[in-house]
């Protein structure tokens, strides 16, 4: 095995210094072409989790943490930060956001200390700082969560239910206009409201929509093993027939 250093941290930085020295592949990459990786990391992190796979979650940190380092080191090249400067901020803002951990504190408000950094930032608007690239359902999320901070919210289900239903009734109208922008538009608020309801129903709206994707697997993959013919053969309400079976089965 290569010598890289003696310890995990001197041999990680030593790892990463060496690909983007005599690696084509490596040496060509930019942040733009790496952050797509960064994301597909997170989410395998999260499937090793959800499948309690602890071999599979030590080998995907690992990953996640090979993207920190590829990222950190590529600024370090420019002269913006390295990997050392991100260990440092991370640790200064996780004391700074446990008072009552380091410093003897009471409970901190979590919101107050998060509304200090983002002014910190330049962010002065309730929604400012939260990010574009985050998946469209977990961003509508966490909109509504800062808008319900400042008493943009309904007391209760009833609200979100009446607005879904209206948003419904929209995307008829729409589809009768016959307009693929404004479709597009009501179908937008379509979910918009349906994450709205999750969230005052207690649901994590991506959490149950994996869960719905995964049902849908196992039931369409019933529907494929119960079918005696290929499926484009079959009328669509055979297929309900075999769709209601694998329901019957409880997958």
């Amino acid at each position: 095995m290569t010598k890289l250093g003696d310890t995990p941290y001197d041999r990680i930085l030593a790892l990463m210094a060496r690909l983007r020295a005599d690696c084509p592949w490596d040496r060509a990459q930019t942040f733009e072409t790496i952050a797509p990786y960064t994301v597909e990391e997170s989410y395998e992190v999260m499937d090793a989790v959800e499948r309690r796979d602890m071999a599979d979650l030590k080998n995907e940190l690992g990953d996640l943490l090979f993207q920190v380092l590829f990222h950190s080191k590529m600024a370090s090249e420019i002269g913006a930060f390295d990997f050392a400067d991100v260990c440092d901020g991370l640790v200064e803002k996780m004391v700074r956001r446990h008072p009552h951990v380091f410093e003897g504190a009471d409970q901190p408000d979590w919101d107050a200390i998060k509304a200090v950094e983002r002014k910190g930032k330049g962010q002065q608007r309730t929604l400012d700082g939260v990010a574009n690239a985050l998946p469209a359902l977990m961003r509508a999320e966490k909109l509504q969560k800062r808008a319900a901070k400042r008493g943009f919210d309904w007391p209760d289900t009833d609200g979100p239910v009446a607005k879904l239903h209206e948003e419904i009734e929209e995307v008829a109208e729409a589809v009768q206009s016959g307009s693929p922008a404004e479709i597009e538009a009501e179908v937008g608020d379509v979910l918009f409201s349906a994450v709205n309801l999750a969230r005052k129903l207690g649901v994590e709206p991506e959490a149950a929509l994996r869960g719905a994707n995964a049902k849908f697997t196992r039931r369409f993959n019933a529907v494929e093993d119960k079918a005696q013919a290929e499926l484009e053969t079959l009328s669509l309400d055979e297929m309900e027939v075999l769709w209601q079976a694998a329901k019957a089965d409880g997958l």
